[in-house]
């Protein structure tokens, strides 16, 4: 059976229920043989991060044990100096595993109506699939897509048991996921001293008022 990686990324500022519910819809309905998660160093598109590369490395591993969910954190990007691009990761994972390992790149809805602004977002298909979790909100039907995002995801689409058996190339589009939550959302909270027990893990949550995080 072909090796498959599930990788997740994202700035996790901090990890919330909606990224540990897509990564356990994930590995629901793939069976990969590694999780890993993608902390960001320097993510582009977003400003400064709030906390370092180690408290979040350390409340993602909080978050995903809680959980019951084997991760690998996948340090690559925060050992960077130069700004994140996904497309350096998966390239990188791609050398790493080999051409024949299937790996997924999983994102939320709301980043594929953004992905024809990544850096060589065409590309990304080279090394991986892409596995989309939708989010209330975001309309997965190609309507609401960029024009070039839809015509590639047009061409790109398939089920599950096929990216499991490939290794890059193709989209499956997951409409299980209802989960509505934002780090921004979190952090604003959390700067009012407003309960985020509803957003957010206890453990998380414990770890981010022991260290005093996210405060103005």
């Amino acid at each position: 059976m072909t090796f498959c990686v599930a990788l997740l990324g994202g700035s996790f500022d901090p990890v919330h229920h909606g990224h540990v519910a897509l990564a356990a819809l994930f590995e629901s309905l793939l069976k990969p043989d590694q999780l890993r998660i993608v902390p960001a160093g320097n993510p582009w598109q977003k400003s400064g991060l709030r906390t370092s590369a180690g408290d979040r490395i350390a409340m993602l591993e909080l978050a995903f044990q809680e959980a019951g969910l084997a991760v690998t954190i996948d340090l690559q990007e925060v050992g960077r100096a130069t700004p994140t691009y996904t497309i350096d990761t998966l390239r990188n994972v791609r050398a790493e595993l080999g051409p024949d390992a299937s790996i997924v790149f999983v994102l939320g809805a709301d980043q594929l109506q953004q992905l024809d602004t990544w850096r060589d977002w065409r590309h990304l298909f080279d090394y991986a699939h892409i596995g989309v979790g939708a989010r209330p909100g975001f309309d997965l039907a190609e309507a609401a897509l960029p024009a070039a995002v839809a015509e590639e995801l047009e061409k790109r689409r398939s089920g599950i048991a096929q990216l499991r058996s490939t290794p890059s190339g193709k989209v499956f589009l997951a409409e299980a996921l209802a989960v509505d939550i934002s780090a921004t959302e979190i952090r604003t909270a959390l700067q009012r001293g407003e309960q985020a027990n509803s957003l957010i893990s206890p453990v998380v949550l414990d770890y981010i008022q022991q260290h005093k995080l996210y405060k103005n």
